[in-house]
């Protein structure tokens, strides 16, 4: 598959135009971890330009059903990565202080210095889906115009698509690429790794009885993605829908759009100024001859 084949067009549809078992053109596992060695010594070799760089930062925003795959993809993908250039960090439920805010201030301020890749473990854009889908989230944001009525709820909604537009738009214009990927994960295997967590006693930490209650809005949750990806992939600012159901199959492909959207940016190790090479080769001299003893009178070794 190409790239673009895995964009969010607004006349697509999660159901529809997108399989989560897919393989991404990969025949088995063992080629897909192969593949996705070369690349990630590629991204390495990358953000280490990236860093020197110094004018871009990149910010990869990951959202997903419960067991999607997003740690995991984390950790592979930037297994090669210098940790120097790289932040993550994941959004639960917002505390007492975040409630306190508006509902982009706890993202926004771990956005990634310039020379850096930051990642985002889920994002802004669950104040548009577990929400949407709990309205007492946003009860607890004390807005001052509380929606009421469903057209006012629906109205609600478009404000805040419109908002996280505009502040995309924002970080494109400072400097920022923004890449968003949704891992599609199907129902079915969903179910499969829920048990595999409740039968393994090492994987027991990662399950919370929570996450039925949630698998239960299933189709409320699809809804509200498929509304969400609809009004805010844009040209500039696109949504990845990234087949999830095999786990080695979707590390390659996200690691692939990251290395092409840095390659984009046409950046390179800064330029050395030619005073600048006349002070590095003087430094070199010197270092070269700094344990060679001068022939003066006044070296202590010669009297």
């Amino acid at each position: 598959m190409e790239i673009n084949d895995y964009i969010f067009y607004p006349d697509k549809s999660l159901k529809r135009d997108f399989n989560a078992a897919a393989t991404n053109g990969f025949s088995n596992k063992k080629e897909a971890v192969d593949y996705l060695a070369s690349r990630v010594n590629e991204l390495s070799k990358l953000q280490d330009v990236l860093f020197a760089h110094k004018k871009y930062s990149v910010i990869i925003l990951l959202q997903g059903m419960d067991a999607s795959g997003k740690d995991s993809l984390i950790k592979n993908v930037m297994s090669g990565v210098n940790p120097q250039g790289v932040s993550v960090h994941s959004f639960g439920t917002p505390t007492r202080d975040e409630f306190a805010h508006d509902f982009l201030w706890r993202c926004n301020r771990f956005l990634p210095e310039r020379g850096s890749i930051g990642v985002f473990n889920r994002s802004y854009y669950e104040e548009v889906l577990i929400v949407r889908i709990h309205p007492e989230f946003l009860i607890k944001q004390n807005l001052p115009n509380m929606p009421s009525s469903d057209e006012e709820f629906e109205q609600f909604w478009d404000t805040r698509f419109s908002d996280i537009n505009n502040y995309e738009k924002y970080l494109l214009n400072n400097g920022i690429v923004v890449l968003k990927f949704f891992l599609n994960i199907s129902k079915e295997e969903q179910k499969k790794r829920f048990l595999r967590r409740i039968e393994k006693s090492a994987k027991n930490w990662k399950f919370r009885p929570d996450d039925l209650s949630e698998r239960a809005s299933w189709d409320k949750y699809l809804y509200a993605y498929e509304q969400m990806m609809t009004k805010t992939s844009t040209e500039d600012v696109p949504w990845y829908v990234i087949p999830a159901d095999n786990k080695w199959a979707a590390r390659p492909v996200v690691c692939d759009i990251v290395i092409n959207a840095i390659k984009r940016l046409n950046i390179s190790y800064p330029k050395v100024t030619y005073a600048d090479k006349r002070a590095i080769i003087k430094s070199k001299f010197q270092l070269l001859n700094e344990d060679i003893v001068p022939l003066s009178s006044d070296n202590p070794a010669l009297k």
